[in-house]
């Protein structure tokens, strides 16, 4: 028997979070108040009014209970519905202050119900997910599928729901075109005694005719058929689809932070975290400079020359850890035994306070707070011979002041150090996230404080 119940579970959650609204507010208002008895002969029963429709306006906006089997899990249905509440709160509390009434309203009776809301909605949402977790485990609310096609593809499908039980998808078989006449029936006869409720199609295995073939019995038996392309090989490059009009796009990015999402949230991120560095850092920008200064002579302020995105030169900031021409005596620092760096330039060198003077790079816009170090010119040269199609894709993002290669392998001298710190850094590119960003923050504060810079 197919599912007999399909959207049920939104619709669940809609009327579930409703009611769970109206009792927080009650709730509130009995504590705030003492008891529900004036609560229908004053202003408050138009409050509660509003409430229920911001509510279904706010969560029609945010589109709060369209999702999947595949995408409800605990964190969505957390992140969703806390959006959903804080645009909620800041519509009521909009309400309070343009309406005349506003001020009668009890701002600790408002902040009560949210509270109480979300503790409710929070326990109701983690008891569903747990419970039809272990439900479809035992082998109930489960999907009937099939698969068209034996090649790879099909065994790909099929291994994904095998170890997603939790999905609830069961597998009734597969079927191949073959060279008979009647291979369409024989597989609406599958259809028809397995109740499916869902035929994958792997398009690599089948024609366009079969596929519009398999469409119309699908229409005939109601059940519901998905096309899957073969996009192994290039989905590592983060793929999209966008629609041109009803012609389905595939857009491969072949450079990170492709969207204009990413850049804007990535560039948003630099801004704001480098401004907040230079603003609460200023004493200790002011006293590593006076110590550069006075310790030994020369400049405050080292620049040179170094490749950045797309392998444009720019000038990079540093405070001065060296002697003055430096640079004459060798291209890399051979370490801590390096007679070039300075008494108070070993002391900036492992506590990575060199690099403070680069967020001012950040907001030039020539580096990112994370991303692939920037490198000499020399070991760009060494890199593009070892390993060029790499290398070349680390070139479409801005540098960063630290990243994940820098703090795994640290200074790279070498050819072998400088490749290994490149396949770090690769990772960093499949996909992007602020947390990461703040994670990799974090680590480098780490490297900081206990002097493992170079």
């Amino acid at each position: 028997m197919k599912n007999r119940y399909p959207g049920l579970l939104p619709k669940a959650h809609l009327w579930t979070d409703l009611v769970l609204l109206n009792a927080a507010f009650l709730f509130a208002y009995s504590v705030r108040f003492g008891d529900l008895t004036d609560l229908f002969k004053n202003q408050y029963v138009n409050l509660l009014l509003v409430a229920n429709l911001l509510w279904v306006f706010t969560i029609y906006v945010f589109k709060t209970y369209f999702f999947t089997r595949l995408s409800y899990n605990f964190n969505n249905q957390i992140v969703n519905l806390f959006k959903a509440a804080l645009a909620h709160a800041a519509a009521i509390m909009a309400f309070l202050y343009l309406t005349k009434e506003g001020d009668a309203y009890s701002r600790q009776q408002v902040m009560m119900t949210y509270g109480s809301f979300l503790v409710l909605a929070f326990a109701v949402r983690a008891a569903t997910v747990a419970s039809l977790k272990l439900y479809r485990q035992a082998g109930y609310n489960y999907n009937r599928y099939a698969i068209v096609g034996k090649g790879e593809l099909a065994s790909l499908i099929r291994n994904f729901y095998n170890d997603k039980k939790d999905l609830g998808y069961r597998f009734c078989g597969s079927y191949e075109f073959g060279n008979e006449t009647d291979e369409l029936r024989n597989l609406e006869s599958l259809m028809g005694d397995q109740k499916l409720d869902y035929v994958y199609c792997c398009l690599s295995d089948m024609t366009d005719e079969q596929v519009r073939g398999v469409i119309k019995l699908g229409e005939r038996q109601k059940t519901q058929v998905r096309l899957v392309p073969d996009f192994r090989g290039f989905m590592t490059n983060m793929a999209t689809i966008e629609y041109h009009d009803m012609y389905p796009i595939i857009q491969v990015n072949t450079k990170p932070f492709s969207s204009v999402n990413e850049q804007t949230l990535k560039r948003s991120f630099d801004l704001i975290f480098s401004s907040i560095v230079m603003i609460l850092g200023a004493p200790v920008f002011i006293g590593v400079m006076l110590a550069v200064k006075i310790t030994s002579p020369g400049p405050i302020f080292y620049r040179q020359k170094r490749c950045g995105q797309w392998g444009e030169m720019f000038e990079i900031y540093k405070f001065r850890s060296m002697c003055v021409n430096a640079d004459q005596m060798g291209q890399h620092s051979t370490g801590a035994t390096d007679k070039r760096i300075t008494p108070i330039g070993r002391i900036l060198r492992k506590s990575r306070l060199d690099e403070l003077p680069q967020f001012f790079n950040v907001i030039k816009g020539d580096m990112s707070v994370v991303g692939p170090r920037p490198l000499y010119k020399y070991d760009v040269d060494m890199l593009m011979e070892a390993e060029p199609h790499d290398f070349q894709r680390l070139l479409t993002v801005k540098p960063g002041i630290t990243s994940i290669g820098q703090i795994n392998v640290g200074y790279a001298d070498t050819v072998a150090k400088n490749v290994e710190r490149l396949k770090y850094d690769l990772q960093y590119l499949k996909s992007y996230s602020v947390l990461d960003d703040i994670n990799l923050i974090f680590k480098t504060m780490q490297v900081m404080v206990l002097g493992r810079g170079q």
